[in-house]
């Protein structure tokens, strides 16, 4: 039962929410617009922000779902890691969908899903930071891959700070590594950033 909720969860979060959108609102591959990903910033970007705030949620969706049907799961693991590693497996099934070539997402919205479900707390305040970095710099690229740095350090400092807070380490683990992946998955915004050439979020797709 555990294979199959894996399998689920990998081809669950492989969905390509943002191709699928593109292809039916304006009959268009958006891999050829824009920055060329299927994430929620490029949809917003190329056919409207309605429709990237539906990726958006979508996407989240692809992480949140996974995490909660671990409850229903028989599983040889503590509930705790069966979440995780059904939510992670959502996150890598976005980022190297099975759908387009393994080629998908930067990850970031669908481990939203995931650690909003399974740490709200700490997701909230990475969402601040994003906001923060966001509303200074303009750049969603910024402010997604800072926001991620953000969350071990706030679970982290959550343990210290309130002692009687529930620290698993294997938590801690797993938002270090999703930092990492969503780093390596932005690696061709950290070069424009670098250069100057990295668009905004109010900027047009051309």
């Amino acid at each position: 039962m555990i294979l199959a909720a894996i399998l689920f969860s990998y081809l669950f979060g492989g969905i390509p929410v943002g191709f699928i959108l593109a292809k039916q609102v304006r009959g268009i591959d958006i891999r050829e617009h824009g920055s060329r990903n299927i994430g929620a910033t490029n949809v917003g970007r190329v056919i409207g922000w309605k429709y990237g705030f539906l990726a958006l949620l979508l996407d989240a969706l692809k992480g949140a779902i996974p995490v909660i049907s671990a409850s229903y799961i028989d599983s040889p693991y503590s509930l705790t890691t069966t979440e995780i590693l059904l939510g992670s497996v959502a996150i890598l099934g976005h980022t190297f969908t099975p759908f387009l070539h393994f080629r998908g997402g930067k990850g970031v919205a669908t481990a939203l899903g995931v650690y909003m479900t399974l740490v709200p707390i700490v997701t909230l305040c990475a969402l601040l930071i994003f906001f923060i970095v966001y509303k200074i710099s303009g750049f969603v690229s910024l402010g997604s891959i800072l926001a991620t740095l953000s969350m071990p350090l706030w679970y982290f400092g959550s343990s210290i700070v309130l002692p009687s807070a529930d620290y698993q380490p294997i938590i801690f683990f797993v938002l270090v590594a999703t930092f990492f992946l969503i780093t390596y998955s932005h690696r061709e915004n950290i070069k424009r950033l670098v250069s100057g050439k990295e668009l905004r979020a109010s900027q047009d797709a051309k």
